[in-house]
């Protein structure tokens, strides 16, 4: 059976390939009774257990926990439980204390998020949320799909076998929590909020439970049980005067206990006379009764109001960092004062329950705190003074960003340079814990930027991060911030730096299958470079360019690209883009059967590469160049070159390239009568794949595995793997591709299925016009006529 079914090295020649180091081996010696694919949409062995710890000292509540508890043993396929209640009454701290003491309950783990729904600053989305827990239940970023309704669908599927607890907290309405609802399962969501959230019941069968303020009683134990460590003697009489100005809710409870903690001296009547004025001052500049909302208030002010004035302005600095946690490097960088002095103040705000840590050395606001907060700037600080504060904050994550591509990124040429500078990272792995741990607030950093008017600190900032997000197929937060980016480079009026947020955009559109935009964008960023007489951005631009055409399966437009390249890299003299464009042009001219062209490009591009020890890039040529080995019908040299391929990839630890060479490898054991071993490493190929969310490359692997299945005689086993392989690249919309795998499907079909198959792959063919295309029409002809 021919064998038609090479297609583009996806992310070749792009210098930015991805690295995983999770591998898996395969060893198989004989195939009798066949391989089987098995792998799941990222790891079910993932078992995320992401809420924060607690308050400490959790009193009452117990018939809510009791209700909580019951919600174990219900035989109603309960997916939804909402807790609702005012500001301030403990629905996040109740939710926490049972989600830490039900977790054996939840074997495969718990999923928790802030959905900042009450927060000052911008709420996480459910698109943002999805996105989060998807990555959290082991889906890699690249299979996250675009669409929420996508990313609904695969929540659900990925939690149908589980039996997980997702907190969704402080949710602001039923639109930002509907996509987050598991869909029937033994998966429970429980929700927090102000609001009661009437449609999670009417459409989800949710449960609700209103949280009410403490009793007088409950009030005061919790207030003896926070002091009691710290003071003794109190009147009880004055423990419950001082419950009745915290108006019994939990929130203000405990700041009002922490301050009393701290003054063991001080008669508690004091702080009653403090409170009662405060209560005062805050009443004359309210209207009507002091009400739930306003006791909080005055609570924050009376704790806020005793704090030493280094602490107090760092309290009024911190409610204006972007995101939603920080980190104390963060918070100095807020501050911009002594070190020493900002982690003091950290202590003191994290002591009297103004912040709440929420790991080691990373701090985040309750949002009435936060809010409180952003008040207190704004009436103690300058509008002046709160501007330099976020400019601050976003050069900190400027410089620290860029410090971290240059340790975790695959491509940092080109990258603008920021002078010189002590990086804070040691190595990998300290640079990937930073950016796990401040992912979610960089694209808030960007935006905090543009909105404040940095527009070159947003422009620069979306620059560094499309390094990062690239390297780890971050698809939705590089398409954000590129695009901010974009936007400020265009009213700045820079045109080169407009340019590299096209070249940007041009290649997260050919890694998300969005080729048209792809094309559109490149152009744009080639024709600018041109003008700017940028040639190492051109050679750039338009080595990009070429791979969208190869992506679409047009050819000579591909070629044109390519060879365009070339001239400029000759011309600039830049080995390691000369040596690229050389094994795209010369991939190309495979592609296209013009042998002797294509040998004498990938032979150059072979030289230079080991030349310049880039053992990765030598790896890519090899794959190539046993490709057009194979084409000439010499199997030998075919699985050699492949083979040593495979051996680079895994010495250099790169499981996608890895992936691709193990791909050329298969070809190769097919065509030298090998078709046990292939399906080996087509099954290798699979896994990694699989695991990195490259559903193209994937859908190859599996169509390799068919035809190996063709060639052992086993065709109920063919059909199977090309079936998988059509519907994938159908969903995918890549055209090519799923011409050669219904042509594959057609020939293990018979009957007026397999002329189906085959009248839909001679449509599509049509579309294309080199000589392979033409092929495969031709034969195709013959098939059904």
């Amino acid at each position: 059976m021919p064998d038609d079914s090479d297609g583009e090295l996806e992310g070749a020649g792009n210098r930015s390939l991805v690295t995983s180091n999770t591998g898996e081996i395969v060893q198989v010696r004989d195939v009798e009774g066949g391989i089987h694919f098995h792998y799941g949409s990222g790891g079910r062995g993932h078992r995320p257990l992401q809420p924060p710890r607690g308050v400490r000292g959790f009193v009452n509540r117990i018939s809510e926990l009791t209700a909580l508890d019951e919600l174990l043993v219900d035989d109603e396929n309960l997916v939804v439980y909402v807790i609702s209640g005012t500001a301030g009454v403990g629905k996040t701290s109740l939710a926490l204390h049972w989600a830490h003491r039900a977790r054996a309950e939840f074997p495969d783990g718990q999923l928790y998020i802030d959905l900042r729904g009450y927060d000052p600053g911008l709420p996480v989305s459910p698109d943002q949320a999805l996105e989060r827990f998807l990555i959290a239940l082991g889906v890699p970023a690249a299979a996250v799909p675009d669409d929420v309704e996508a990313k609904s669908s695969l929540y659900r599927s990925a939690l149908a076998d589980r039996r997980m607890l997702i907190i969704l907290d402080n949710a602001a309405n039923n639109a930002q929590v509907r996509p987050l609802v598991p869909g029937s399962g033994q998966s429970l969501a429980i929700v927090t909020s102000r609001s009661h959230l009437q449609g999670l019941a009417i459409r989800h069968g949710a449960r609700r439970r209103t949280l009410d303020t403490l009793t007088e009683a409950e009030a005061v134990q919790l207030l003896t049980t926070t002091i009691r460590e710290y003071r003794s003697g109190d009147d009880p009489a004055e423990i419950a005067e001082l419950a009745g100005l915290c108006a019994y809710l939990p929130l203000a409870l405990r700041i009002a206990a922490e301050r009393a903690a701290s003054r063991p001296s001080m008669p508690l009547s004091r702080l009653i006379a403090d409170l009662r004025d405060e209560s005062e001052l805050w009443n004359t500049l309210s209207t009507g009764d002091i009400d739930e909302a306003e006791a909080v208030h005055t609570v924050f002010a009376w704790s806020y109001r005793a704090l030493p004035e280094e602490t107090a302005l760092v309290f009024c600095l911190l409610g204006l960092h972007p995101g939603a946690d920080f980190s104390e490097s963060a918070a100095e960088a807020l501050a911009g004062g002594n070190p020493r002095q900002v982690r003091t103040a950290l202590d003191q705000l994290t002591g009297a329950c103004l912040l709440e840590p929420t790991g080691f050395a990373r701090y985040r606001f309750h949002d009435l705190l936060r809010a409180y907060s952003v008040d207190c700037a704004q009436s103690r600080l300058s509008q002046e003074e709160q501007l330099e504060a976020v400019q601050r904050i976003c050069d900190w994550y400027l410089r620290t960003s860029y410090d971290c591509a240059l340790t975790l990124a695959h491509d940092t040429t080109l990258l603008f340079e920021m002078g010189e500078g002590v990086s804070p990272f040691s190595d990998h792995s300290q640079a990937a814990r930073w950016y796990a741990e401040e992912k979610f607030n960089l694209e808030a950093a960007v935006r905090a930027a543009a909105g404040t008017g940095q527009l070159l600190t947003a422009w620069r900032l979306a620059a560094v991060l499309e390094r990062i997000y690239a390297t780890y197929n971050h698809f939705n937060d590089w398409r954000s911030t590129s695009r901010i980016g974009l936007d400020c480079a265009r009213e700045l009026g820079l045109r080169a730096e407009e340019a590299a947020m096209h070249d940007s955009l041009g290649r997260l559109s050919r890694m998300t299958m969005r080729l048209g935009e792809a094309v559109t964008h490149h152009i744009g960023a080639v024709a600018t470079y041109r003008e700017l007489g940028d040639l190492a951005n051109v050679v750039k631009g338009l080595n990009g360019l070429g791979w969208v055409h190869l992506f679409q399966h047009r050819l000579r437009d591909a070629r044109s690209a390519f060879s365009e390249a070339l001239d400029v890299a000759q011309e600039l003299d830049d080995q390691e883009w000369l040596a690229t464009v050389l094994y795209s042009l010369g991939y190309t001219c495979a592609q296209l059967r013009d042998l002797d062209e294509a040998d004498a490009h990938l032979t150059r591009s072979l030289g230079m590469f080991r030349d310049l020890e880039s053992r990765l890039y030598e790896s890519m040529a090899l794959t190539a160049t046993s490709y057009v080995s194979r084409i000439r019908g010499d199997a030998g040299a075919s699985l050699a070159l492949a083979t040593e391929a495979v051996s680079i990839s895994r010495e250099m630890t790169n499981r996608l390239w890895e992936a691709t060479a193990l791909l050329y490898l298969g070809k190769a054991q097919r065509a030298a009568g090998e078709p046990g071993p292939a399906l080996v490493s087509y099954q290798a190929a699979a896994v990694i794949c699989r695991q990195n969310g490259d559903r193209s490359r994937e859908a190859m692997a599996v169509e390799g595995a068919g035809l190996a299945y063709g060639d052992l005689g086993r065709d109920d086993d063919a059909v199977d793997f090309h079936r998988q392989a059509v519907a994938t690249h159908r969903q995918l919309g890549d055209r090519w591709k799923l011409a050669k795998n219904l042509v594959n499907l057609s020939r293990e079909l018979s009957g007026d299925e397999a002329r189906h198959c085959g009248r839909e792959a001679f449509e599509i063919l049509a579309e294309f016009d080199d000589a392979k295309s033409l092929a495969l029409r031709t034969s195709l002809a013959e098939d059904l006529a």
